[in-house]
């Protein structure tokens, strides 16, 4: 079992994978390597997902943390946390949605909503990583 303290490094390194996948599934769409792009998409979902559930059981433990900086940095920290915030509760509708247009082969439907989910995701993974080294390691 993991330790407790240990999940926010986790769960930060869980976002720079998904993160990392979502950039190669990009890669893979552009240049029209379809199979690899799908199975890096699916893998990014599941780290995603893996993320979700270490997150909910870390803060259902922990409860939430207190940011310690102040000045300039606590304002860049609370607007990093506010936009991460809001994204992050509407990408699972839009990578389910995503997912559900690719799976029945409505390629058309598909691409027009990722081109909304994947920056999205892609922004909440990454601030993601910042907020944990704001909150743990600035």
């Amino acid at each position: 079992m993991i330790p407790l303290a240990a999940l926010p490094a986790l769960n930060a390194g869980l976002n720079a994978l998904a993160a990392g996948l979502l950039l190669a599934g990009y890669g893979f769409i552009r240049t029209g390597r379809t199979a690899a792009h799908r199975a890096t998409m699916l893998a990014a979902t599941a780290v995603s997902v893996a993320f979700l559930t270490s997150y909910l059981v870390y803060h259902a433990q922990a409860g939430s943390t207190r940011f310690q900086g102040s000045g300039a940095i606590r304002t860049l920290y609370f607007g990093i946390l506010l936009s991460h915030t809001v994204l992050a509760a509407i990408v699972p509708f839009l990578v389910g949605t995503s997912l559900w247009f690719a799976f029945r082969r409505q390629f058309e439907r598909h691409k027009r909503i990722a081109r909304w989910t994947w920056p999205i995701w892609m922004y909440v993974s990454v601030t993601g990583v910042v907020i944990y080294w704001m909150l743990y390691k600035l």
